[in-house]
């Protein structure tokens, strides 16, 4: 018998939204529907499967090692079905089409409206979707294109997908404008021994890179504070909590007033690029937004005073 053929859209729905939410209330919220009916629906879930998706640890919903694992996959279908139903509204309302995008959240929050605002001026009437999800899970959605493109750090690392670096940055120096560094045109890791530093992206590929080059000069980064994003470490330093070594591209939108910066040596390059599906053309759509990135990145970004 086939398990599969028996999950309803509805217990996906109730699902993922548990998992997105960690609460059963929540996610009834969210659906519109009670804290008992979500719980009937999940645990008809469990029963037409025959495995458990969570436990239960006094009213909390803790998801067991097989609810983990389905997760992706149920997010990947309810996005293909969202697809779907965009399309149909498309076709029927005679609409322009819809543009889904998947960046990093400092990436859409700092690039992204930019580069949104001058596509939308070319392609008027045109529905955008920007989200951010995992590395695995983007290279997933591109392949198989659940999501029309991508904008990724190099290497992109997928033979299913086409990749063309649209912009290169380096990594600059985040700090506030009455620190002592202010002072340097250039900060080295010598400079930032025992200063409180803000880690961007703790383990990551790029944390890894500013650790390598930290103890390739000897130096102990003194951590203060760990963060995820560009937008969180650039407001920390802002407030003083440190230094934030990040890439310049993403940190712009946040420089002002009370935080400058100083380009960081030696060179630490990001370079982003426009990630599609290798497996189909673009469509006339994609390929007006790709040329609208490349115009917007024509200009090289400047150095930051």
């Amino acid at each position: 018998m086939n398990r599969a053929r028996q999950i309803s859209l509805r217990a996906m729905q109730g699902f993922a939204e548990i998992m997105r939410s960690g609460s059963g209330t929540a996610a009834g919220r969210a659906l519109g529907l009670s804290q008992p009916a979500i719980s009937r629906i999940v645990g008809q879930l469990e029963q037409d499967i025959g495995f458990e998706l969570f436990y239960r640890d006094k009213g909390r919903l803790v998801p067991t090692k097989e609810g983990l694992l389905l997760a992706q996959e149920v997010e990947l279908a309810l996005a293909g079905v969202a697809r779907v139903h965009a399309l149909i509204d498309d076709i029927a309302n005679h609409a322009t089409g819809e543009l889904r995008i998947i960046a990093p959240p400092s990436f859409a929050e700092g690039v992204m409206p930019g580069i949104i605002s001058a596509f939308a001026a070319r392609v008027p009437g045109v529905r955008i979707a920007v989200d951010s999800r995992s590395i695995a899970t983007t290279r997933t959605m591109i392949a198989t294109r659940v999501a029309d493109c991508a904008f990724m750090r190099m290497p992109a690392g997928h033979e299913d997908l086409r990749a063309r670096v649209v912009v290169t940055s380096q990594s600059i120096c985040a700090l506030p404008v009455d620190h002592p560094l202010a002072a340097h045109e250039v900060i080295t890791p010598l400079l930032l021994k025992h200063m409180p530093m803000i880690a961007l992206g703790a383990g990551n590929t790029y944390g890894r890179q500013v650790d390598d080059i930290f103890l390739a000069h000897g130096v102990h980064q003194h951590v203060a504070v760990e963060c995820h994003t560009t937008s969180a470490a650039c407001a920390l330093a802002a407030q003083g909590m440190g230094i934030a070594i990040v890439n310049e591209l993403l940190a712009k939108a946040y420089l002002g007033p009370r935080l400058i910066a100083r380009p960081f040596a030696p060179a630490l390059t990001h370079d982003y690029a426009l990630v599609t599906s290798a497996r189909t053309r673009p469509s006339s759509l994609m390929t007006i937004f790709e040329e609208t990135v490349m115009d917007y990145f024509r200009t090289p970004v400047e150095a930051t005073s």
